[in-house]
């Protein structure tokens, strides 16, 4: 062995393969970019599960810049197969989907009584609007058929005084709220 080969086995590092493997470990080692040397715990599942002969071949077949995804696919396969030895990573996935399904449901539920909280709102909106702007023929609506007060007094419109305008000694703001108060007691 010349000097030169000697620093290289110095300063290189065996990967995390290499090492489990008891194997010599070169710079052209096709697992040492996926399995560094500080992540042993990572290559011991994928070998657990696909034996280091099957990661090789994986690898190998796999085009060079989608290899990195593939180990950590294989990585996630190997991880889920040991903890669940049945189902692996469908079993994840199932979990998974489930939950989405879960969320979707209460989702549409939330955004059901979003859209009724928002149906009231316009409403009690219309409602005031009307009342602040002085169309209160919904509320005392003009026509053949007796009217009754908020206290069960017959409205006579063909009365003398009828016509003739109000004075209050107090604010609209009072009057509003009245009107208000008499339109809620006739729903009820």
């Amino acid at each position: 062995m010349g000097f030169h080969a000697e620093a290289e086995s110095k300063t290189h590092q065996p990967c995390a393969a290499c090492r489990m493997l008891r194997r010599r470990c070169d710079s052209k080692c096709l697992l040492a970019p996926y399995f560094p040397t500080h992540e042993v715990e990572k290559f011991v599942g994928v070998h657990r599960v696909f034996g280091a002969s099957n990661v090789i071949k994986m690898i190998q077949i796999v085009e060079e810049t989608k290899r990195e995804d593939a180990v950590k696919a294989m990585v996630y396969e190997a991880t889920a197969r040991l903890r669940d030895p049945v189902y692996g990573s469908a079993g994840a996935i199932f979990q998974l989907q489930k939950m989405i399904q879960e969320l979707k449901a209460q989702l549409e539920s939330i955004e059901t009584r979003v859209s009724e909280q928002r149906e009231q709102k316009e409403q009690l909106l219309s409602i005031h609007n009307e009342h602040a702007h002085g169309h209160l023929d919904t509320v005392f609506p003009i026509n053949d058929n007796p009217i009754f007060d908020g206290y069960g007094t017959l409205v006579d419109f063909d009365h003398p005084m009828a016509g003739e305008p109000l004075e209050f000694p107090v604010e609209g703001d009072w009057v509003l709220s009245n009107i208000n108060n008499i339109h809620l007691l006739e729903r009820t």
